[in-house]
């Protein structure tokens, strides 16, 4: 092994030698994430998050999009088979997941909503994506699996919890949290899309 390739490999160890970025990794590789709910979900500073980010995305194993205001971070799968292929047979992003099986990833939407509702009532519907989304499935859950709707039934229902039930309304069927045919409305099992690496 050149010597160049064993300081790459030695960094590379090194940078995954901290129990804290191989649960970042972990989670990642589950899903993006910003550096607030990162914090939330590992029980870091959001300082100490951005100061692992930055390493792993220095060893080219995450990195990062913007999203509006938020800046998502992910795994980059190619990166992490590139360097294990040079020290195990094979390594997949399933493997690599199980490093974050003891997060609880309910704690980071706990947050969001809290922040965004008040009782029963959503305060203000959040402009970033992944927030929005929580807000939406805590939304969602007001509606009855396999139950079919009316437009009106599913604006008053919406209503009890914001007056802008069209944008709400409509976010819920974008966010493939609803469904609808000629007018009538049924709520789907949310998926966490598959990201592309």
């Amino acid at each position: 092994m050149e010597q160049q390739e064993f300081e790459t490999l030695l960094q590379f160890f090194k940078t995954l030698a901290n129990e804290n970025r191989l649960k970042i990794l972990g989670v990642l590789a589950n899903r993006e994430c910003g550096v607030q709910e990162l914090a939330t979900l590992l029980a870091l500073k959001a300082p100490t998050v951005s100061h692992h980010l930055s390493r792993l995305k220095d060893m080219g194993l995450v990195d990062m999009r913007v999203d509006g205001n938020d800046h998502l971070y992910r795994l980059r799968v190619d990166s992490l088979h590139t360097m294990s292929r040079r020290v195990f047979d094979s390594l997949t992003s399933n493997e690599v997941a199980t490093l974050a099986d003891d997060v609880e990833y309910e704690a980071w939407e706990r947050k969001v909503l809290n922040t965004f509702l008040e009782g029963d009532e959503i305060q203000a519907i959040p402009a970033g994506y992944k927030k929005r989304l929580a807000v939406l499935k805590w939304l969602v859950s007001h509606f009855e699996e396999g139950t079919k709707y009316s437009e009106k039934e599913v604006n008053e229902i919406i209503e009890r919890h914001h007056p802008d039930y069209c944008t709400l309304r409509r976010a819920l069927i974008d966010n493939g949290l609803m469904e609808r045919e000629g007018g009538v409305y049924w709520r789907v099992e949310w998926r966490m899309p598959v990201l592309d690496n």
